[in-house]
This record gives structure tokens, sequence and C-alpha cells, in this order.
């Protein structure tokens, strides 16, 4: 394995191994910036609503030559903080990636008590799978963090209707396991071999509940792997994948997107500490399960484009978050974020056109 691969730390008591520490290269405030950072062409900001804050845009070409997008969104006088109760899904189509788009409808919207996700619905990643299209989304029950779970909706049509799953797909672990307290921020691949890759967000309940720094807990991403779209998943026994605890100082990460193109993994994530909290994280894996040293993959929006000063209630303006992007002809084109800020100052997507090499 090579020098900078990010292996991970942990101790497999079952198994009775013990993993080495990550290793990394030291301090990655000087680090370059990736290839793919240097690729990025600011387009601006798209799906400004005048009622909603917009977010979660993941995109997807369809069999029409239009572009959807599948997206996040929750009434205006809720706040920025409506998007854990108040969520839901909508779709919303263009003629080419860089809009405008129109609002068609919305897909999935919190279904009330009783159901898993019966207070939000958020984080979609939209994908064409084994002829169909397949969403997959997060949702919880009591409008909290501990009832975040992964599910999957899938169609035949990117118009719908769409199939709404009665349960979860993936669960969290035991109590006192790195992953006890939720599942989110899908990322999903299909490997040649047949197997279905699905990438997850979590953290310890306790360590979530312990203030460190600005930022609570230590959020990882897991692996877990299906011989069917539908699971069950099961998962990778050397999870986490992907740990920044070892950094010190309270350096975490989310919003993972990742991709399979030029015979290795890809990774593109919002940086938690590791460079600043305005970048975003490119990595690369030889097999999906161990990562070599993060890079820089986007930087704060001042350095693409300029922006009237922040109002006082968006306390996350100037970074992109939640990186999707949209694949054309089999190579990513478009890479789609959320951004707090926009005409009506709350937030909306913000789009980077991906310069071929």
């Amino acid at each position: 394995m090579e020098r900078e691969d990010f292996i991970k730390g942990i101790s497999l008591a079952t198994a009775g191994v013990c993993l080495p520490l990550p290793v990394f290269s030291g301090d990655f405030s000087t680090q370059k910036l990736s290839k793919f950072e240097k690729s990025l062409v600011p387009v601006g900001r798209a799906l400004e609503e005048e009622d909603y804050y917009v977010w979660c845009n993941s995109p997807i070409e369809g069999p029409d030559g239009k572009i959807h997008v599948f997206y996040s969104r929750w009434p205006k006088e809720k706040g920025m903080s409506g998007w854990i109760h108040q969520s839901e899904i909508a779709h919303a189509i263009a003629n080419n990636p860089e809009g405008p788009f129109e609002y068609v409808s919305t897909i999935l919207a919190p279904r009330g008590e009783g159901f898993w996700d019966a207070t939000t619905c958020h984080n979609p990643s939209i994908h064409k799978v084994d002829g169909k299209y397949v969403l997959f989304f997060m949702g919880n029950s009591n409008g909290s963090m501990n009832t975040k779970r992964i599910g999957l909706a899938t169609s035949d049509s990117l118009e719908g209707p769409w199939a709404r799953p009665d349960k979860p797909l993936l669960e969290p672990g035991d109590k006192g396991s790195w992953d006890d307290l939720l599942t989110t921020n899908p990322s999903f691949i299909k490997r040649p071999n047949g197997e279905y890759w699905l990438y997850y967000k979590s953290l310890n309940a306790e360590k979530y509940n312990t203030e460190e720094g600005k930022v609570r807990g230590n959020r990882q991403y897991g692996l877990a792997v299906a011989n069917s779209l539908e699971g069950p998943y099961k998962k990778y026994k050397g999870n986490p994948v992907v740990d920044f605890s070892v950094l010190g100082n309270n350096k975490q990460f989310e919003d993972a997107y990742v991709w399979y193109e030029d015979n290795k993994f890809k990774m593109i994530a919002r940086d938690l500490g590791v460079f600043g909290m305005d970048y975003g994280l490119y990595l690369e894996s030889k097999d999906g399960k161990s990562w070599k040293d993060p890079e820089i993959a986007y930087q704060p929006l001042k350095k693409y484009v300029k922006q009237p000063p922040a109002p006082d209630h968006l306390n996350r303006y100037g970074r992109a978050e939640r990186p999707q992007l949209l694949f054309q002809n089999g190579k990513p084109t478009y890479l789609f974020t959320a951004s707090q800020g926009g005409k009506y100052e709350t937030a909306s997507s913000f789009i980077f056109k991906i310069k071929s090499s």
C-alpha cells in the first residue's frame, strides 16, 4: 500500500485484528489544489425559489436530452434549520445544465406520524440503475437527528410515479458502535462485478452529544454492500472507511459523493476543518476502501464569485455544500452544489462547469 493511502485506524475486536493507524503527509493547510478543482468554471446560482430554501441538488440527463434535478426544499419561514423537520424532495427540469430550471412537482414529502420518513425527506441522489431510476434519500420520523435513515425510491420514469419504501434501506449500528446514531448522506455505485455499494455518513451518539470545539461528534463514512439493489446491505467489516479524527482538532467531513472513473474511485465532499470549513475535499482510492490523502476539491465561493455581505440569519454563508455530479456520455460535466444566499437571502443551487482535460 502506498504511503499516502488513507488506512483505517480502528480495532476490530471480534476479528482479533488491529488495523494500522492512518498515514498522512502532515499539514494539509498547504496542500495543492486538486486537478478536479482546477477544472472548475463557476456558472452561478440556479433554482432560486422565493418561498423556499433549496438544497441537495442532484442532476441527471434524461432520455429527452433535458437535465432533471432532484432537490430538497422547505418553506422560507422555517429558516435554515427547517431541513431537519420540514424538507421535501422536488423535481425540476431545464433544457441544458446551466438552466434555467423550472419546478415540475414534489415527488417525496413527509408522510406523517407512524412512518420512518414522517417529518422530513432530504439528501436526494439520483441514478439510473438496472434500467430504472433510483433515488436514494434520507428521512426521519421525529424531526431530529437520531432518527435519520437512508431510504430508496424507484421509478421507471423520471416523471414518476415513485415507489416509496415502507422501511429504511440502512439502519444504524449497535449501541456503542461508530455508527450507532443515524444513517444519512447516501452515495451509490454499482460495481462491474454486480455488487451494489452504498457509502453513508454516520457518527457515534455519545460523541455527537459531547461538544468538541465548534463541531460536535465525529462524522465518518462507512460502506455497505449488497447483491441486489434493494438489499439487504451488509456493512463492510473495516468501517469506517474514511475517518479524519486522527488529524486531531475535531477535523471531520460530510456530504460525500463517490464515483468510479479512470480505473479509480473518486470522492468529493464538504470539508469540516481539514483545510477549512468553506472548502471541499477530493480523495482517490484504488479499491474504494483505503483512501489517499485529501486534496482541495473546491474553494470558498469568494474565490469564484463576488457576493453581497452575509445577512445576519445565514451563518453558513460563503461555502458550497452537498456536491453532486452531472454525467454526460459517461463523464462528469457539471458540479451541482448548494449554498446559502442568492436574491431571496435563503439558499439555492450553485453550479460549476467541469472543463474536459
